[in-house]
């Protein structure tokens, strides 16, 4: 009996020689492939993570200070949900929509270049809430009838869900530190998947030539610009700029100023 016990156990350690390499190769190829799928997962879900988020014109709309638009809802689209772990999809601003609010924002400016004498005591909010009036007679929000807001001083921007989708920082023009500090509080509020803002420049220097050209130089000499600009008008600049989470993360900056009138110019 003991020697068919001993046969048994010498065959099982033949075996175990044999299985022992075997199930370890079987745990890495299992987690190879559970790596894999997972990866997979990841990047399905990426590919939704970026959806339009399309601003609706509003049928009412003046047309006293824009170019005819139809009035635009803000309607964040979602992919449906599935049975798999909590996956949620951040709305961004799509392009076309991006450039209607920079279309909006620069005739505003032509009404100030046209009616100097309204402008010329206004301060930086004053001026500012001109935009948003001009704005949000233009767009509507999904939930609200203005889409777009003001947070501290000088900010203009959509919010959605408690993130921002699109942000202008408004400054008057007080040289070029101060323009850069602007850009880095303004690239500061971008989350990762922000890719859409704008900085506005009132300036009331009485040498705007001067103040174009130190502005072109200033954004090019900015550690997180990456290229440009393209000049999309005689005052306005696009760029590409690079998120300071993740350079690799691209953002298009646009830079706007303004000449805005006043009765003492320095």
């Amino acid at each position: 009996m003991n020697s068919v016990l001993d046969d048994i156990e010498r065959y099982l350690s033949w075996q175990r020689s044999s299985a022992g390499p075997f199930n370890e190769r079987l745990k890495l190829r299992l987690r190879e492939a559970i790596e894999a799928r997972k990866a997979k997962v990841l990047r399905d879900r990426n590919s939704v993570a970026n959806l339009g988020f399309k601003l609706k014109g509003r049928a009412d709309a003046p047309r006293t200070y824009v170019a005819p638009v139809t009035r635009k809802k803000i309607v964040p689209v979602t992919p449906p949900k599935t049975a798999q772990a909590p996956f949620k999809p951040e709305p961004v601003l799509d392009d076309a929509s991006y450039n209607d609010i920079l279309k909006i924002i620069e005739n505003m400016t032509l009404v100030m270049e046209r009616s100097p004498s309204a402008f010329a005591s206004m301060g930086e909010e004053d001026i500012r809430q001109h935009f948003l009036v001009q704005l949000n007679g233009q767009f509507e929000g999904a939930a609200s009838g203005e889409t777009f807001n003001f947070t501290g001083k000088t900010d203009i921007l959509i919010r959605v869900e408690g993130r921002n989708i699109f942000i202008a920082e408004c400054k008057f023009w007080s040289g070029p530190k101060a323009f850069t500090e602007t850009i880095d509080q303004l690239l500061g509020y971008l989350s990762w998947r922000d890719t859409k803002a704008a900085v506005i420049i009132f300036s009331r220097n009485k040498d705007f030539s001067s103040v174009l050209k130190t502005i072109e130089e200033t954004a090019d000499a900015h550690p997180h610009k990456k290229r440009g600009p393209t000049k999309e008008g005689d005052s306005r600049l696009r760029y590409i700029f690079g998120n300071p989470a993740d350079h690799n993360r691209e953002v298009f900056l646009t830079i706007k100023a303004f000449n805005v009138p006043t009765t003492h110019r320095t």
